[in-house]
């Protein structure tokens, strides 16, 4: 082992390992996402990585979570509920779009193999109590008086990521400011009562 790497420790060493390990389920997919492969890019032993993650989903699952919160969208505050919708769909077209289609791709077999979905997999990995974007954006026009605060299901509150994620899956590419303008304008904003001129 190089002596380099055997000097890492704590969360050096970990950060070292998670960036190995996306870049081997980036090159090699699902089914070359193993232990060994993981190791021998990080320049590690398995023991190493098996005392972390007991099982390879959890070292899977810590890969994915490190590198989808890193590239986290901030979440607009511009005053305005269809700009805050509209700004946020934009920066995620930007900063999501690749790596949701490369991890749609490269998880094909995982999906298929544990029976389990793509907004499965992103849902388990959000911290518990952690507001999504979507909701932020709906309670702060709440609080601006912009909606009447009344209860809305979790279903129609984030329809417009919802929509978004289908349409990049479907499509395997960014969505046409059309599609964005779509989505807001002509389906979120009736369902939630708001013309958007508010």
């Amino acid at each position: 082992m190089n002596p380099k790497h055997s000097r890492r420790r704590g969360a050096e060493l970990e950060d070292a390992i998670l960036d190995a390990a996306w870049d081997v389920l980036v090159e090699h997919g699902y089914h070359g996402f193993t232990y060994e492969a993981v190791a021998a890019r990080a320049g590690t032993s398995r023991p190493v990585l098996y005392r972390r993650w007991p099982q390879r989903d959890d070292l899977l699952r810590a890969t994915i979570m490190k590198f989808r919160f890193s590239q986290a969208i901030a979440v607009p505050d511009t005053g305005s509920l269809r700009d805050d919708a509209i700004g946020f769909l934009h920066a995620a077209d930007t900063g999501l779009t690749h790596m949701i289609t490369l991890i749609s791709v490269q998880l094909m077999d995982y999906f298929r193999d544990t029976g389990t979905s793509f907004t499965e997999l992103l849902d388990s990995l959000r911290p518990p109590g952690r507001a999504t974007p979507f909701e932020t954006i709906v309670a702060r026009a709440v609080e601006r008086g912009e909606l009447p605060d009344v209860p809305r299901s979790a279903r129609v509150v984030n329809l417009p990521f919802d929509l978004f994620r289908h349409d990049v899956l479907m499509t395997l590419r960014a969505l046409p400011d059309e599609s964005i303008l779509e989505i807001v304008d002509e389906v979120w904003l009736p369902l939630l009562g708001s013309d958007g001129l508010s």
